[in-house]
């Protein structure tokens, strides 16, 4: 118990101690959005930014510092890769060292809150020692696994939005628009992951970026199935003189096949994976349900 106490002091001890240099440095708008920009080519609005009020900037701030503390033993190799998986997630505003210092949190307050329920329901030391080395495990993992897990949610919806917006190049350029403008057209009137990637695109492109560089640079934030053929399509024919509109829609015709298959295989996996949830689950109370009774009434026969 008094090891516990010590440790939640100096855990205390250690928030407050970050939360006040917080507080006092300030939000450093310009140093954050200067990085921004350089990382990612995007920057927050400023509408969005002044509206944010309560807990949050508080704790973004406190994010950043404990980023700056923790976040300089990161090799360049992996905060590029984090960069990389930040951007695939679509959180563009957040950088590496940013999302350091939430891993840190996390790792810090789990524990504490687990130290604070266990010393509550009076566990015994082991266990609360235990769960400790769980809680710290879980509370450094769990924000990248929240991170993939959106990653693969947002390719999922990038691929199946794919599709459509295919068929609305198809439709405005063979109207006469150029691909510049059917993409601005299209990113106007879409919502969604795809949008937001097409939007970045074309920010890129008026920063100054060629049309290869930004569709290369969406490939490296996107890198899906579905997408490395769009951008591999119109790259060709704008290589090779081909006409867009029709490289467009076979490329829509050849999508929705693989959109086909990819539901097709996913329904053929389906008795597989139910499998387990019904042997295990289902039909263990079936079986108490319609033989308990009879069993009872066996057993009662016997027994007279």
């Amino acid at each position: 118990m008094t090891l516990m106490l010590l440790l939640g002091l100096v855990l205390i001890g250690a928030a407050v101690a970050l939360f006040a240099r917080a507080t006092a440095m300030g939000r450093l708008r310009s140093t954050e959005t200067l990085s921004n920009i350089q990382s990612y080519g995007f920057a927050v609005p400023k509408g969005e930014e002044s509206a944010r009020r309560g807990l949050r900037p508080l704790v973004d701030d406190l994010a950043n510092q404990l980023g700056r503390i923790f976040g300089g033993r990161m090799g360049g190799i992996r905060e590029t890769k984090l960069r990389e998986l930040l951007t695939a997630a679509g959180m563009y505003t957040t950088t590496p060292r940013k999302f350091m210092g939430y891993r840190v949190l996390a790792a810090v307050s789990v524990p504490v809150v687990w130290l604070w329920s266990a010393s509550a329901a009076g566990y015994p030391a082991a266990l609360s020692v235990l769960g400790l080395v769980c809680a710290v495990l879980v509370g450094w993992m769990a924000p990248m696994s929240v991170v993939r897990r959106r990653t693969q949610r947002r390719f999922l919806q990038i691929d199946y939005e794919l599709p459509e917006l295919i068929d609305q190049l198809v439709v405005t350029v063979e109207a006469g628009l150029g691909f510049n403008g059917s993409l601005q057209l299209a990113a106007e009137h879409a919502h969604g992951p795809l949008a937001d990637e097409l939007r970045l695109t074309l920010q890129q492109q008026s920063m100054g970026l060629t049309t290869n560089e930004a569709l290369g640079n969406m490939l490296v934030r996107c890198d899906t199935p579905l997408m490395r053929s769009f951008v591999r399509s119109v790259l060709q024919g704008e290589t090779l003189g081909v006409s867009i509109g029709k490289i467009m829609r076979d490329l829509a015709t050849e999508m929705r096949k693989r959109r086909r298959q990819s539901a097709e295989e996913r329904a053929q996996k389906a008795p597989i994976k139910i499998l387990f949830p019904l042997v295990f689950l289902i039909f263990p109370s079936m079986f108490l349900i319609l033989l308990g009774p009879a069993v009872f009434s066996f057993l009662n026969t016997l027994g007279s």
